[in-house]
């Protein structure tokens, strides 16, 4: 060493004067561990040249890092976005039925696996098959870990090492750029790809199926949709041509529609799954989590015989749910049947009058602007909604924001700035404004979004 550079190391504070200075809400390893990686990137500042950091910089960087490590834990948010179904959020709110229903089962022993008839060991998987029966008229129904487990359970059981068709118009990447063909290689099955990106015809799944077909599959793009000259087959169509070729005919709907809610025109070309067992579909699959509104969970239903050869596969224990989902999809389907959709919480937003989110949006924004510093131009403005999480593209949906407008500071500063609210808040940017749609912002917490709100503009 020369030049100083060991004179600047031992000017470094120790970690334990750190770790002393710092009054934090944190446990004390944690904090040890920060201040440790603050000093650590301190020396590696001095061994590039750098001068010794003071104790203050030192207890700064080590506040930065705290910071970044709570910010990467599971905390909740305000979803200002006018995305219902954001993916990145965690989809679908759970409301208090649901929840205490989670909370009864988590909190003690339950008849998870316990037959309470016979006292015997018992099966996760009736529990919540019957309710989903019956609310979709399906004669039996399987539930796992999510919707992509439901089509690899499917494929893997019934058509394992045997082709299955589908259109290349609907071979999509889901989330986290896993893509269908992917999970169908997983399952093991022969990709049999017909008609093209944008047209697809009843005669080239005709053509396409040999001795060798196990199933004519159908996926809803219901992430994309293709407009101008572009065809598909309807599903009654393909189930007509599965049955005449004594073929199955499995349709993944994806977002999971029991039925479209009155006043709900942006799901006009979103599948049900009541409509697609009508049809003739074998197996329906979807989410829990998505238009269904309940916790996240692949949804299986459809011929009994074909879900009674699913639930034998061993695969099934890799892709079971856990008491706390089964909870919430019970409860989530028990309030659906009493009550209708509007009973659950992204069905109240969704259906959310236009004339409502106004009044919120003018009342908050009337509020905001009274704190707000000269120059700051803060108003209510219309907007549009989507369903998001992969269901109805394309489908807007009316409602009301506070827009916000800063002379001095930029719309993503802004945006970034109530990321870092308590609770976070996520907004939107549109043409350099601050968007916060009202119809994704519970109303209970319109209070919070005002004093952050406060908060970021000063």
């Amino acid at each position: 060493m020369g030049d100083g550079q060991d004179e600047r190391f031992r000017n470094l504070p120790s970690i334990d004067r750190v770790v002393g200075a710092l009054s934090l809400n944190e446990p004390a390893a944690v904090v040890a561990a920060a201040a440790r990686r603050a000093v650590d990137l301190a020396r590696d500042a001095i061994r590039s040249g750098a001068d010794a950091p003071t104790l203050d910089e030192v207890l700064e960087q080590t506040r930065g890092i705290l910071h970044g490590r709570k910010q990467r834990r599971l905390t909740r948010v305000i979803n200002a976005t006018g995305v219902l179904l954001h993916t990145n959020l965690g989809r679908a709110p759970l409301g208090p039925e649901q929840l205490d229903a989670v909370r009864n089962i988590a909190s003690g022993y339950s008849n998870l696996e316990f037959d309470l008839t016979t006292g015997r060991r018992g099966s996760r998987y009736h529990h919540a098959a019957d309710l989903i029966a019956e609310a979709t008229g399906a004669e039996a129904a399987l539930v796992v870990n999510n919707n992509a487990a439901g089509v690899l359970l499917s494929l893997a059981t019934l058509c394992k090492g045997r082709e299955v068709v589908i259109s290349r118009g609907e071979l999509v990447e889901i989330g986290g750029e896993f893509r269908i063909p992917q999970v169908m290689s997983a399952a093991g099955v022969k990709l049999v790809e017909v008609g093209t990106t944008n047209r697809t015809h009843l005669a080239d799944y005709e053509r396409a199926i040999t001795a060798d077909t196990a199933a004519i599959f159908k996926v809803h793009p219901s992430n994309y949709r293709v407009v101008g000259f572009a065809s598909s087959v309807a599903a009654a169509d393909l189930s007509r041509l599965a049955r005449g070729r004594e073929v199955l005919f499995l349709h993944d709907i994806g977002s999971g529609l029991l039925r479209a809610p009155d006043g709900t025109p942006w799901t006009a070309e979103e599948p049900t799954v009541e409509t697609s067992l009508a049809e003739g579909a074998d197996l329906v699959t979807f989410s829990g989590d998505k238009l269904l509104g309940g916790p996240q969970a692949g949804i299986i239903v459809g011929r009994e015989s074909l879900i009674a050869s699913l639930s034998k596969n061993p695969l099934l224990r890799a892709l079971r749910v856990d008491k706390m989902t089964l909870a919430a999809l019970e409860a989530t389907l028990v309030a659906y049947s009493k009550d209708g959709p509007a009973a659950l919480p992204l069905w109240r937003m969704a259906l959310a009058d236009p004339e409502d989110l106004e009044r919120r949006a003018t009342e908050l924004a009337e509020r905001i602007q009274g704190r707000a510093s000269d120059g700051v131009k803060v108003e209510a403005t219309a907007s549009e909604a989507v369903a998001g999480g992969g269901s109805s593209p394309g489908g807007a949906i009316p409602s009301w924001a506070v827009a916000v407008e800063h002379p001095e500071r930029s719309a993503a500063e802004l945006e970034r700035t109530l990321r870092d609210s308590a609770p976070p808040v996520i907004a939107r940017v549109s043409d350099d404004r601050l968007l916060l749609d009202l119809r994704t912002v519970d109303p209970a917490d319109d209070a919070l979004l005002f004093e952050a709100c406060v908060a970021a503009l000063h």
